[in-house]
């Protein structure tokens, strides 16, 4: 994936809107999918596409579980990984680390919010 967007981006401006609503325990590919696990967020944007994602991701992992969802019964400490717990075999991070080993961007990021 990460490879693939590399391609796309490279050599031509780009910015990246993600809104962090909806956040199913599944991808959103799936042709069926279960009732949201975490709150919405708000709306996320950026010039560096992995900046962004690990923005995201950074922000849904320090929300509380929505009551009867799949995460429900999960712990949530500073320690938590609810993509993995909902996918043991999701590779999330791995994916980031190579994206900016590739030269897409950086995971580091400055959140700046706007209200």
């Amino acid at each position: 994936m990460a490879e693939y967007a590399w391609a796309v981006c490279k050599d031509r401006p780009t910015f990246h809107i993600c809104l962090v609503q909806d956040i199913s325990p599944e991808c959103d590919c799936r042709g069926m999918n279960d009732a949201a696990v975490l709150p919405d967020i708000g709306i996320f944007a950026s010039f560096d596409p992995v900046a962004l994602d690990q923005a995201c991701a950074d922000a849904c992992l320090k929300q509380t579980p929505l009551s009867n969802s799949k995460l429900d019964d999960y712990h949530h400490d500073d320690h938590c990984d609810y993509f993995e717990h909902i996918n043991p075999n999701s590779k999330w991070k791995t994916t980031l680390e190579h994206a900016e080993k590739v030269g897409l961007g950086t995971r580091d990021y400055e959140l700046v919010t706007i209200k």
